[in-house]
């Protein structure tokens, strides 16, 4: 299915600021939340992005995932497996905002299970960024495939996609660690969630033109969706 009718602008310019305004968040949110931190209460990374929840950047990261969570329900793509997607990922988004991770390393039992919730809604978000980029970004109309720009987008969204999903296991690696492992001094879980983000933002600002955009006077290819 083809993007809306460049002359009709109504449709096209929402979705290309929808989707620049999703990536903007993404990419900024890492950065927002360290250096703000920095800023309000001195130096010093938290282990992960989620920890930022019990530090003066509070508000930031809530309403940073609630705002893409708005953001990604407001859209509606092109058939069904993108609502479908958006909704998954709207849904996991405010998910980690409310359900927050635990507090400490021995939390109680009911934070211990929140903690739980959180980390699975992550988990679904990430994995349905992923097959944003993967799948459904990568998609076009063109009989031939895609070709000029287009190609080399799809290049973008394929190195964000798998870049989400490299993150994503060695996130699981780091989670194993011992507690008295050196490489946790590095805060190794806080920036491979970082890269993830950024990456994701990245896609989605990819996707909404800010860059690789066609050139007028190139051979155009089909619309993608």
């Amino acid at each position: 299915m083809s993007e809306p009718d460049p002359e009709d602008a109504s449709l096209l310019i929402p979705y290309l600021t929808l989707r620049r305004a999703i990536g903007a968040v993404g990419v900024a949110l890492p950065f927002a939340l360290a250096l703000g931190k920095l800023v309000l209460q001195g130096p010093g990374l938290e282990d992960t992005v989620s920890g930022y929840y019990y530090t003066a950047m509070r508000d930031v990261f809530v309403g940073s995932l609630c705002a893409i969570g708005v953001f990604l329900g407001s859209y509606r793509g092109y058939d069904g497996r993108d609502r479908a997607a958006a909704n998954v990922a709207c849904v996991c988004a405010v998910g980690v905002a409310l359900f927050p991770t635990a507090s400490g390393p021995a939390p109680p039992p009911n934070e211990a299970l929140i903690s739980k919730v959180h980390h699975g809604f992550a988990a679904c978000l990430f994995l349905a960024l992923a097959y944003f980029s993967l799948v459904l970004f990568r998609k076009t109309s063109d009989p031939l495939g895609p070709r000029g720009r287009k190609r080399m987008r799809n290049g973008v969204y394929a190195a964000c996609g798998w870049t989400i999903l490299a993150c994503m296991a060695l996130i699981v690696v780091a989670f194993q660690l011992p507690p008295a492992s050196p490489l946790l001094a590095l805060d190794p879980i806080f920036f491979l969630e970082s890269v993830a983000i950024v990456a994701f933002g990245f896609s989605w600002i990819t996707k909404g033109e800010a860059i690789l955009k066609d050139v007028e006077g190139e051979t155009p290819a089909a619309p993608e969706r």
